[in-house]
């Protein structure tokens, strides 16, 4: 911890002409009544002083799928919270409080901000106990541990396991545009279903059956042979034995019938 303030800390920041350390700077805050009017400028030139430890440690958090100048920024609102409550007559060094206040605000802000679907705060804790439970006893066993192993470390059920295992997946998101199959040249996107409009049907299909049963057989036949069969009003006229005229008279008559029959049921469903 010492090397990381020296570090984060060693630029001195203060007015135009002044050379007081961030130490300095607390020091003169902490003496500062709240209602002098020279205590907002006081307090900015301190958060200022110190802000090189603040990204210091956002520096330690990057490249874990979070902007640069988000964590950042998370870190320099954990300062403000650091500067703002620290009590400096508890004897402890400000360096002490405020890196652990400003990591807990990083914390936060990926426990909160980079789950891809949001799910409850619970899952979200869920799962990083169970991320460092898997390390811890993938040391001790010498293997990967087995639902049980993280269940019993942890002193949860194993339902309970799985439902945070489950709520982890939510934590990244695959594009749609990843490449997927063998040779790459599909994406995921692409194996999504669309709408299938033969849902739409369905109903109409589960009502004609019993309008078509309300019709004479050779009726029936000339439909099947034109609509299922796909056969011309000729071909379905050589097959039947009549005319191709009288075929195109008993499909409009049949059509007109089973429209007015299905007109009925759905009257009747009402």
């Amino acid at each position: 911890m010492t090397s990381i303030v020296r570090s984060a800390t060693s630029t001195r920041v203060g007015q135009k002409g002044s050379d007081h350390s961030p130490d300095e700077l607390l020091t003169a805050l902490a003496a500062t009544e709240a209602h002098d009017p020279r205590r907002r400028a006081l307090r900015d030139r301190t958060i200022e002083a110190w802000l090189p430890l603040a990204r210091h440690l956002a520096r330690r958090y990057s490249g874990r799928g979070a902007p640069d100048e988000d964590l950042t920024q998370t870190a320099s609102v954990g300062l403000i919270k650091a500067v703002d409550n620290f009590d400096h007559t508890r004897g402890v060094d400000f360096s002490g409080y405020a890196i652990p206040t400003i990591i807990g605000e990083i914390k936060r802000y990926f426990r909160d901000r980079t789950w891809a679907v949001r799910v409850p705060r619970r899952l979200q804790e869920m799962r990083m106990s169970i991320s460092a439970a898997n390390s811890v006893l993938t040391q001790n066993l010498g293997r990967s541990p087995t639902v049980a192993d993280i269940a019993s470390y942890l002193g949860l059920s194993e339902e309970t396991v799985l439902e945070g295992l489950e709520g982890a997946r939510a934590y990244r998101a695959t594009s749609l545009s990843t490449p997927v199959g063998a040779d790459g040249s599909r994406e995921l996107g692409d194996t999504l279903g669309g709408d299938d409009h033969e849902f739409d049907l369905v109903e109409i299909r589960v009502a004609l059956d019993p309008a078509l049963a309300t019709l004479p057989e050779r009726e029936r036949q000339i439909l099947s042979l034109r609509f299922y069969g796909n056969l011309t009003q000729a071909q379905i006229a050589d097959r039947v034995g009549v005319s191709q005229m009288h075929v195109s008279r008993l499909i409009t008559q049949s059509l007109t019938a089973l429209r007015h029959r299905l007109v009925d049921l759905d009257h009747s469903a009402f």
